[in-house]
């Protein structure tokens, strides 16, 4: 075979996602829709406002908070123990 009839056999017909991809026009555009979709509502689910990160960032606080709730307890147990001796002392 020659290169004249290589080009012959090439289908000239086919679109360019036909040729590279195996796809027809439409489907390509109805692939590369989903595929846009779905990379907007991942990046709206892992980086939004009700985000993953948005709600490591509560569980952290939570945290925080409960670690201070404990602090402040035993602050003020001391500082009532140290108020009643006062008192005690004071009523002598």
């Amino acid at each position: 075979m020659n290169k004249e009839e290589l080009y012959e056999e090439i289908d000239n017909t086919q679109s360019i996602t036909q040729k590279y991809l195996g796809l027809s026009l439409s489907k390509f555009f109805l692939l590369l829709g989903t595929v846009l979709v779905l990379g907007v509502y991942l990046g709206i689910l892992l980086y939004g406002t009700n985000s993953l990160e948005v709600l490591f960032g509560l569980n952290d606080y939570e945290d925080y908070l409960h670690s201070e709730i404990h602090r402040l307890k035993d602050e003020n147990a001391e500082l009532q123990r140290e108020y009643f001796e006062l008192k005690e002392i004071s009523a002598q």
